[in-house]
């Protein structure tokens, strides 16, 4: 069952890989185009592959459309689509149904720890919660492709305090991992709001780079999509790559807003992304984070 999972997987990046290069030949046949229409030479890169990419225009009749060229240059050749395009094509159907997220812990969790994961099922709308009992990593991710669960989220603990916190999305990956600083629990917040039910607005901040939009695709792939009058928020704040994690509801009293805070409240601290899935012991790494390599000047990465 590893070995046919690995395949899949290798089969899927294969296929995404030949997107990219789909999109590097729109862009020469776009660039031949121009070069057409202006009636300009062809730049040193273009020229080696000229004769090729220009026999295949003419088949497909772009050569013809690109001498005498629509008013909207934008239709010379067929739009590419940004969701295929993507990095994140993982989550290409996830629009179609809501998510379906399996929540567990570590082995021989702590009261504070199944406290902790028995919140985050009221935070995600459509999760599930499991003891973890004795179950390897391996049986969970199986069951979850089973039962068609779209994420697989595991909490781990260090002496009591949760301390970690992994998503995994199904059936492919990828997974991700984040530290976890500042649990502060519902009961343990004064003057709480109860729990709302309704599926909350999500609000990213200062999520700019393209790794901050690979995270932030994970993140909100949790969740459903929530309705106009949902009067519930839950805000991931980006700052120096610590993200924020706050719950709240809103309440309109004539002209002013109050918000109320719901809990929990956290801080996430990403350190590495795999392509692949939790049992995937040889998947590839996506993305790692290396605090201890000399640099001339430490930026955010987030």
């Amino acid at each position: 069952m590893i070995r046919r999972n690995t395949r899949l997987r290798r089969e899927y990046l294969y296929r995404k890989s030949l997107i990219g290069l789909e999109r590097d030949q729109y862009l020469k046949k776009k660039a031949i185009s121009d070069a057409l229409n202006k009636g300009q030479p062809l730049s040193k890169d273009l020229r080696k592959d000229a004769a090729s990419i220009l026999d295949e225009m003419e088949y497909e009749g772009d050569v013809k459309e690109a001498m005498n060229p629509p008013t909207d240059a934008s239709d010379r050749f067929p739009k590419v689509s940004d969701t295929s395009l993507a990095m994140d094509s993982e989550y290409a159907l996830a629009g179609i149904s809501d998510p379906q997220v399996l929540i567990t812990t570590s082995l021989k969790p702590s009261s504070k720890l199944l406290t902790f994961a028995k919140e985050l099922k009221l935070v995600i709308p459509n999760s599930v919660r499991i003891n973890r009992g004795n179950h390897p990593l391996k049986e969970l991710v199986e069951a979850c492709r089973q039962h068609q669960a779209t994420d697989l989220i595991l909490v781990h603990e260090t002496r009591g305090n949760p301390d970690g916190l992994i998503i995994c999305h199904m059936p492919y990956g990828p997974t991700c991992y984040f530290s976890l600083f500042n649990v502060i629990q519902r009961h343990d917040i004064d003057n709480v709001a109860p729990m709302s039910l309704q599926t909350p607005h999500l609000i990213f901040d200062q999520f700019e780079t393209k790794l901050g939009q690979r995270v932030t695709t994970i993140l909100k792939h949790l969740f459903p999509p929530a309705k106009d009058d949902s009067t519930r928020v839950i805000t991931f704040a980006n700052h120096n790559d610590f993200i924020s994690f706050r719950h709240h509801i809103w309440k309109k009293s004539g002209k002013d807003i109050q918000l109320i805070e719901v809990g929990p409240r956290f801080e996430l601290q990403l350190y590495h992304i795999k392509l692949g899935t939790l049992e995937m012991k040889d998947a590839e790494s996506e993305w790692v984070w290396r605090p201890y390599i000399n640099t001339a000047r430490k930026t955010n990465v987030l």
